[in-house]
């Protein structure tokens, strides 16, 4: 296949880069100007003017389907007023750009995957959550709302459009496992709070499978849940974590500890949100998961 690819430089899309290139398919990076790609083959954009390059884009098309996986880190940074108009924007400019873009394209490609989250549901206590549910409350809820709006130009154009809820992706690379990896293994790591919140994870092997599916699957559109069938809360994650590594767990983060670490924004939309997510729309097209249990998954993922 001949693919687009936003947000190579990811940890998501770092992995998807690896794992298509050895599967032998073409592909494009859509790199802003000045930065280095992964790729050698991209094509110049700039989403803060909504600016790409549409003479390289027809150049190196017609592409398949094009997977969007840019937008500014979540919780790289504490929030303020700038930083969540940067997370905001960074997500809906890049998306309304590229759909516009790919609109315009003859022929257009025959799929866009584009990535939100499940923070589109909010923070919802103990409550069962799958694709039907409806869009919670709070900051990132309201983002992915408008995220998943902006790929309205290509709906618009026929292009079957699928919007990836992504959970918390498991890899020791990055992200917010590998963050804790160094505390745990240390023997200091510990529950966040309560633990008692919901933690709707995924692994990586199984993220970038289920963005092939639904890549390949043309009966797929809409939101996709992208999480194992079994959420844990906090405390339950922490154990199995410790477990795993052979370490203790006895610390416990006090919530104004992270509050005042992080910022309370963060913290409470983020960091200590509760989601019970379920794939139901992967489980039902016959998506397998290669590690459907956490510490299966762990054990992989830590050998």
């Amino acid at each position: 296949m001949n693919l687009l690819i936003s947000g190579t430089h990811g940890l998501i899309g770092k992995a998807l880069v690896a794992r298509f290139e050895s599967k032998g398919h073409r592909l494009t990076a859509l790199a802003r100007p000045g930065t280095k790609t992964t790729k050698g083959e991209h094509v110049s954009w700039d989403p803060p003017r909504e600016y790409i390059d549409l003479e390289a884009l027809r150049h190196r098309g017609p592409f398949d389907a094009v997977i969007h996986l840019a937008g500014a880190g979540i919780a790289d940074k504490r929030w303020n007023a700038e930083r969540k108009r940067e997370i905001r924007e960074s997500r809906t400019r890049s998306t309304r750009t590229l759909t516009l873009a790919i609109a315009a394209c003859s022929p257009q490609p025959a799929a866009f995957i584009s990535a939100s989250a499940i923070g589109f549901y909010g923070s919802r206590g103990d409550e069962a959550l799958d694709e039907s549910s409806a869009q919670g409350s709070g900051f990132l809820a309201d983002v992915c709302a408008a995220w998943e709006q902006a790929t309205a130009p290509a709906q618009a154009a026929g292009v079957r459009v699928v919007h990836l809820r992504t959970g918390i992706v498991l890899d020791p690379a990055g992200g917010a496992l590998g963050k804790q990896l160094p505390l745990f293994k240390a023997g200091v790591g510990g529950k966040l709070a309560s633990g008692k919140q919901w933690m709707s994870w995924i692994s990586m092997d199984d993220e970038l499978s289920a963005i092939q599916y639904a890549l390949t699957n043309t009966e797929l559109s809409g939101p996709i849940n992208l999480t194992a069938p079994g959420a844990v809360t906090n405390a339950q994650f922490t154990k199995t974590l410790a477990h795993v590594l052979h370490r203790p767990a006895l610390f416990s983060v006090p919530k104004v500890a992270l509050a005042t670490a992080l910022g309370s924004d963060l913290v409470e939309d983020a960091i200590l949100a509760s989601q019970r997510v379920s794939p139901s729309v992967l489980t039902k097209a016959g998506f397998l998961f290669r590690h459907p249990d956490l510490e299966g998954a762990l054990r992989d993922l830590l050998r």
